[in-house]
């Protein structure tokens, strides 16, 4: 994935990889994240338990980059030229993979990372971060532009667009939808833009 460092040791076949993350993806899917296990995993992609070790420490970074995975096909940087757009684009994408049953998955591993310091650091640091700094990277094109207010701390602003859909994730309290994604967009922005 864009963004991660890679892991030591040798190179991945990438077709064991894709059949790895494909079946975390599946067994996720029919039972959720606590009966998903490494073994369930290595006997559905047929890769070993110790090469899925050698690449991963645990079950949860397995599901962290299957949903990086997902979400990067959700929710790619869009790039057209307008960070308004790009913005409500990528929010969209968000509010879809959030919406989907994945997305209800998704929160079980938010769960999980407030009672275990592994799951934490694995979803801050691979999922979270390569996130952020694609929003980042639509922020700091804004920015450039002349489109965003380059006086307001990136980090922020980052959060003013994604932490609502978020909350809504995790609440459940309103619509994960594009008129929900359309309407956080304009919100932000209202502060935000030039």
């Amino acid at each position: 994935m864009p963004g991660q460092p890679p892991r030591a040791g040798r190179p991945r076949s990438a077709q064991a990889r894709r059949a790895v993350l494909s079946a975390c993806t599946e067994l996720l899917r029919q039972g959720g994240l606590r009966t998903t296990t490494t073994d369930r995993i290595a006997a559905l992609s047929g890769v070993s338990k110790a090469t899925i070790y050698k690449w991963w420490p645990n079950k949860y970074a397995v599901a962290v980059e299957a949903f990086l995975s997902q979400m990067y096909a959700e929710s790619p940087d869009p790039d057209t030229g307008s960070a308004p757009e790009d913005f409500r684009l990528a929010v969209r994408g968000m509010m879809r993979f959030y919406e989907s049953p994945d997305g209800r998955i998704f929160a079980q591993l938010v769960a999980e990372a407030q009672n275990d310091p592994e799951v934490a650091v694995e979803l801050r640091e691979r999922l979270v971060a390569s996130r952020r700094a694609l929003v980042r990277a639509i922020w700091d094109r804004g920015v450039e532009r002349g489109e965003l207010r380059g006086d307001v701390d990136p980090e922020v602003a980052i959060d003013l667009f994604f932490g609502p859909a978020m909350y809504r994730l995790v609440a459940g309290h309103a619509p994960l939808d594009e008129t929900a994604a359309d309407d956080i967009v304009r919100a932000a922005l209202s502060g935000l833009a030039r």
